[in-house]
C-alpha cells in the first residue's frame, strides 16, 4: 500500500526505515506484502501515482544471477535493476534483514524499547518507554529529548530514521544485534547527559486496552502484527454491554493484513473490508460473521495511520459502522510481492492497488476522517462518542 510524498528519500534511507519499523503487510495467501515508507514527512505531501513495477521479479532474478556469475554482488545488481523500474515502493534486502521482518510479523524486534516524535521545535521527544525495555531501566522518561545517538546530532532527521539508528538500523554499529550497544544524548528540564544502553529483543505490545472517561474502551493498536487482530476481538467480547469503542490507530504503521481483517470483523457481520488487485487480477477481502454491529465505535486517526490500518479505517467507515475523526491518513494502498533471489536475498515489487467496500482508492489519497481535527483529537472523538451513546 504505497504513499505519497513531494520527494522520494534516498534508497538506503529509506530501506534502513522500513526494515526498523519492520511491519510487512501479508494479503490473504501470506505472498503479498504491504511495505513502509521510509519518512515521516507527511506535511507536505502532494498526490503521486503509485503503478505497478516496470520489471518483474524473473528481471530481477536474471540481474542478479549475473551479477553474481562475473564475481559480482547479486544483491546489489538486482537493487540497481528495482531503482530503475519506476517502483516507488520496490525494495531488496538481503537474507538477515527479511528475516528480522519475519521476526517482526511474530511481534519482536530488536532495541531499546523506546518510541519518539517530532515535538516542538522540531526536536525529536521521547513518547512512550516500554515497560522493562532497556530505556525503561536506564530512567528514560516519556517527555526526554533525544539530541544525539552515537555522538552524531539527530536534528533534522526524520522521525524513523531515528527509530532505525536506535535499533541497529541504516548502517549503525551493532545494527539489529542485541546486546550491541547505542549511546544515546537526552535532555530533560533544560538538563542534559548521556545514556549507554544496549540493545535487546523485545515484545512488540501492538494492542492497548483501557477504560476512559465515561467507561469507554479504548483500543489503541500500534501494528498489526500476529495476533492483533484476535486481541481486538477479545477486548470487544469482553467490553461491558453498551460501551462504546474509541479504536485508536494513530501512528499505526501497518502490518499482517489478514489480521487486519480479523480486528474489522470485530465490528461487523461479515461482507466486505476491501477489494485488491495483484496483475490485473481482482480480488476481494471479507470480514468474519459474528462481529459486534451494535456498539458505537469512534476510529481515532492522523498521518500516520497507513496501509492495513488505513483499510480497517475506511471499511469501518465505508460500512457506516464507525465515525472517523482526526486528520488524513498516509496514504499507502498499493501491494508488494517478495520473491527470493539466487543469493538468498529477497526483492519486493509492486504488482497491485487495494481499494475500500466503496470502490475508493487510498494510494496517494489516503482516509479523509468524518471529522477533520488537528488539535485535541482524542478529546473531539470522546465528544463524538458520547453524542453517540457510548459513554454511560
Amino acid at each position: 500500500m504505497s504513499g505519497s510524498g513531494s520527494h522520494q528519500a534516498p534508497r538506503g534511507c529509506r530501506r534502513g526505515a522500513v526494515l526498523t519499523l519492520v511491519f510487512v503487510g501479508v494479503l490473504a495467501t501470506a505472498s503479498a506484502t504491504d511495505s513502509l515508507p521510509g519518512t515521516d514527512d507527511n506535511s507536505a505531501r502532494v498526490p503521486v501515482r503509485s503503478v505497478a513495477s516496470t520489471v518483474d521479479s524473473d528481471d530481477v532474478a536474471r540481474a542478479a544471477a549475473e551479477a553474481m556469475a562475473d564475481g559480482k554482488s547479486g544483491t546489489e545488481a538486482a537493487e540497481e535493476v528495482v531503482s530503475r523500474s519506476g517502483d516507488r515502493w520496490g525494495a531488496v534486502y538481503d537474507k538477515s534483514e527479511f528475516e528480522e521482518f519475519e521476526q517482526a510479523l511474530d511481534g519482536e524486534y530488536t532495541g531499546v524499547g523506546l518510541w519518539a516524535r517530532r515535538g516542538a521545535g522540531g526536536l525529536i521527544e521521547v513518547t512512550r518507554v516500554q515497560p522493562g525495555g532497556p530505556a525503561r531501566k536506564a530512567g528514560v522518561r516519556p517527555g526526554d529529548t533525544i539530541r544525539d545517538i552515537d555522538a552524531e546530532s539527530v536534528a533534522g532527521l526524520p522521525v524513523t530514521e531515528v527509530m532505525a539508528l536506535l535499533r541497529g538500523g541504516t548502517g549503525s554499529a551493532g545494527a539489529g544485534v542485541a546486546g550491541s550497544t547505542v549511546v544515546l544524548g537526552l535532555e530533560r528540564d533544560g538538563r542534559r547527559w548521556t545514556r549507554g544502553l544496549r540493545r535487546a529483543r523485545l515484545a512488540t505490545e501492538s494492542v492497548t486496552v483501557d477504560t476512559i472517561k465515561g467507561g469507554t474502551l479504548r483500543i489503541k493498536v500500534g501494528a498489526f502484527t500476529k495476533g492483533t487482530g484476535k486481541r481486538v476481538r477479545d477486548a470487544v467480547l469482553d467490553a461491558p454491554a453498551g460501551a462504546g469503542v474509541l479504536l485508536d490507530l494513530r501512528g499505526n504503521g501497518g502490518g499482517l493484513v489478514a489480521e487486519a481483517v480479523t480486528a474489522a470483523s470485530a465490528f461487523l457481520d461479515g461482507g466486505l473490508v476491501a477489494t485488491y488487485d495483484i496483475r490485473g487480477e481482482q480480488r476481494a477481502l471479507y470480514a468474519d460473521p459474528g462481529g459486534d454491529t451494535d456498539r458505537p465505535v469512534v476510529v481515532l486517526v492522523d498521518g500516520g495511520t497507513m496501509s492495513a490500518a488505513e483499510l480497517v479505517t475506511g471499511a469501518l467507515q465505508d460500512r457506516g459502522r464507525s465515525i472517523t475523526v482526526g486528520s488524513r491518513t498516509f496514504g499507502k494502498g498499493s501491494v508488494q510481492m517478495p520473491s527470493r533471489l539466487p543469493d538468498g536475498s529477497v526483492a519486493e515489487l509492486t504488482v497491485g492497488h487495494y481499494r475500500t467496500p466503496a470502490g475508493h482508492g487510498v494510494d496517494g489519497r489516503g482516509v479523509t476522517p468524518d471529522l477533520l481535527v488537528s488539535e485535541r483529537a482524542q478529546q473531539r472523538a470522546e465528544t463524538v462518542l458520547s453524542g453517540l451513546g457510548g459513554a454511560r
